[in-house]
């Protein structure tokens, strides 16, 4: 479990995510990078869930961006097809270090600068069982997953404001699973035309 906030303006992708990482067969708490960039078509991936499968399709969609044809809208369009094609190696890989299948899941967005459309663009993603296809939604405006804590609160890119949200969200998370499951600090990438910059905005 962990935060995954997006905020989406044509000019404008900030992302934001937590460090706490858990390794789910020994219980050992760590920190993790849950957004990674793909900088030369200034693009980020970011995660809530499963970190390897996140590591996996950044490994994917980094090796993607090396093709002389890559676009990001392709890019986007494949994501789903391929989470798909991989989740059942997933499931095996759970099963086999006996981990419960209800505890698997990833939610992933991919977003950043469009050529093509001359604007900012993001596709959220999830999945939770090999039987029901990946879920696609390209967003309009942003996402913030957990929402419940947020409800009412305006969208503001003020980063302390994006720092305020994220605690919310991680005291309402650990809260409702009844131990810490989010945490550390805060990082964020903010993408914008010709620009994206990675940033700790502090402890959660």
């Amino acid at each position: 479990m962990s935060i995954l906030n997006v905020l989406l303006r044509p000019d404008q992708l900030l992302v934001a995510v937590d460090t706490l990482a858990e390794n789910a067969s020994t219980g050992e708490v760590s920190t993790g990078a849950k957004l990674l960039l793909i900088p030369q078509h200034n693009v980020v991936l970011a995660a809530r869930g499963s970190t390897q499968f996140f590591l996996r399709m950044y490994e994917l969609s980094l090796q993607a961006s090396f093709r002389a044809d890559f676009t990001m809208e392709q890019l986007m369009a494949e994501l789903g097809l391929v989470i798909d094609k991989l989740w059942p190696a997933y499931e095996k890989a759970a099963d086999e270090a006996g981990l419960p299948r209800a505890s698997l899941g990833t939610e992933l967005v991919l977003g950043g600068w469009s050529p093509k459309n001359g604007r900012m663009a993001a596709t959220a993603y999830a999945k939770h069982d090999s039987a029901v296809p990946a879920i696609v939604q390209p967003l309009d405006g942003g996402l913030a997953s957990p929402g419940e804590p947020l409800e009412g609160i305006p969208d503001s890119f003020e980063l302390v404001d994006v720092l305020a949200a994220g605690r919310l969200q991680v005291a309402w998370l650990n809260r409702a699973v009844g131990r810490q499951v989010a945490g550390g600090r805060l990082l964020i990438a903010s993408l914008s035309e010709s620009q994206a910059i990675v940033q700790d905005l502090g402890a959660l």
